[in-house]
């Protein structure tokens, strides 16, 4: 059997430790017993960025924010759907989940951190979320396990109704609001619309056609 490593650990901001592991080929990023990400579960990843292309994709320039830096499936989707010309923010709150990403992950990022399109920002989504007007055509949120807030206890303000209203203030007209989740939430999907969105639920499989059933709400501001 092949061991598992640690690779490396990083505190959290409020208490708490990420732990990254490579066994053989496969890396994982553990938070306790959680396990946040998994280089071999993609799709649902994936999947955050191309659903919401779907809604999008016809906008000129469009600027999207992500939340949560991963290990960059979601941004290289992003860059794969929005061929053309488009601005990517990518706030990640943990400095050293950016160290990896250009470290022992950067085989998962290719090109995408040095890509003209993005920005990488050291910093809380949240604040930024907060700070923003009518910026967005689309924030995509990959922070926690679902809505709440695992991996930062501030993050619970994401997910409530001052965070939601803030997103919905961040978004441009018709623009999208879309959250991964390991799994449904049916209150936070009335919270999403008695923010003022109209929610679709997306059932997708981790491993693109197979695996556990993750959700993401696709959130249209109304």
């Amino acid at each position: 059997m092949i061991p598992r490593l640690l690779i490396d650990t990083a505190e959290l901001p409020g208490g708490g430790e990420l732990r990254l592991f490579q066994r053989g080929e496969e890396f994982s990023i553990m938070l306790g017993a959680n396990e946040l990400m998994n280089s071999r579960l993609s799709g649902s990843e994936e999947a955050l960025a191309s659903l919401t292309a779907a809604r999008i994709g016809g906008r000129a320039r469009p600027r999207i924010l992500i939340g949560g830096l991963g290990m960059g499936f979601t941004l290289r989707a992003a860059l794969a759907e929005w061929r053309g010309d488009c601005d990517i923010v990518v706030a990640e709150l943990v400095p050293a989940i950016i160290d990896w990403a250009r470290g022992p992950l950067a085989h998962f990022y290719g090109q995408s951190l040095t890509d003209a399109r993005v920005t990488v920002v050291e910093g809380d989504v949240g604040g930024m979320i907060g700070a923003s007007r009518s910026d967005y055509d689309a924030i995509l949120l990959d922070v926690d396990n679902g809505p709440h807030g695992l991996t930062i206890e501030a993050n619970n303000r994401l997910y409530g109704s001052a965070g939601l209203a803030d997103a919905r203030s961040a978004l441009k007209p018709g623009g999208i609001f879309a959250i991964w989740s390991s799994s449904p939430d049916p209150k936070f999907s009335a919270r999403l619309r008695k923010a003022g969105f109209d929610v679709t639920e997306e059932a997708v499989r981790a491993r693109k056609d197979r695996g556990a059933r993750h959700l993401i709400w696709i959130a249209a501001k109304i």
